[in-house]
């Protein structure tokens, strides 16, 4: 699975992209599993929307293939 934060994300990531070797993964389980290890991670990912493989997720445990693309996107500002 690649897994492409942006803005504060990647940030807080400390990097824009990262390999995950995984099966399928509900939404949750994928967010726990990024964050699990970064605190500050966890922080921001429980502002984050996600897309998979371009199409937004909109209920935490929908089922996410292991050879997605999935994009972490945090809140922006503007209009």
């Amino acid at each position: 699975m690649l897994i492409t934060f942006y803005a504060g994300a990647a940030d807080a990531a400390g990097s824009a992209t990262s390999e995950l070797e995984s099966g399928e993964l509900t939404a949750a389980e994928l967010l726990d599993r990024l964050g699990g290890a970064n605190p500050r991670l966890a922080d921001v990912l429980q502002q984050c929307s996600l897309l998979v493989d371009g199409r937004p997720v909109r209920d935490a445990a929908e089922v996410i293939p292991g050879t997605a693309r999935v994009d972490v996107l945090p809140p922006f500002a503007g209009g």
